[in-house]
């Protein structure tokens, strides 16, 4: 079964790496995990979670996408967040974790 979670950044530009432990989710070397990212605005004011995402914005993509397991703590997700905009935005990024790969080839 599939787990979500969304995490937001405020005012980002160029190329970020980053790496989320997320407890309560079973995150091995072996998961499956999709990684998405739009731009939003976060305001300044009342923080609504369900902000809606703009795809009329800078191009914002996650590349680099590496699962990794309880090392130490919970497991999580690394990823680089691109953001190609010459001023900061807001984005919003979506993890979600499928069920683990099952058979794999070596070409």
């Amino acid at each position: 079964m599939a787990q979500s979670h969304r995490q937001f950044y405020r005012q980002r530009q160029g190329r970020t790496a980053f790496n989320h432990n997320l407890g309560g989710f079973n995150i091995t070397r072996r998961s499956v995990v999709l990684v998405t990212a739009a731009p939003c605005n976060l305001g300044t004011g009342f923080f609504d979670p369900d902000v809606r995402l703009d795809v009329h914005g800078p191009d914002v993509r996650v590349t680099n996408i590496v699962p990794h397991g309880p090392e130490g703590g919970d497991g999580g997700v690394e990823f680089v967040l691109n953001v190609d905009s010459p001023t900061p935005v807001d984005v919003a990024v979506t993890i979600t974790i499928l069920e683990p790969w099952e058979s794999f080839d070596i070409s």
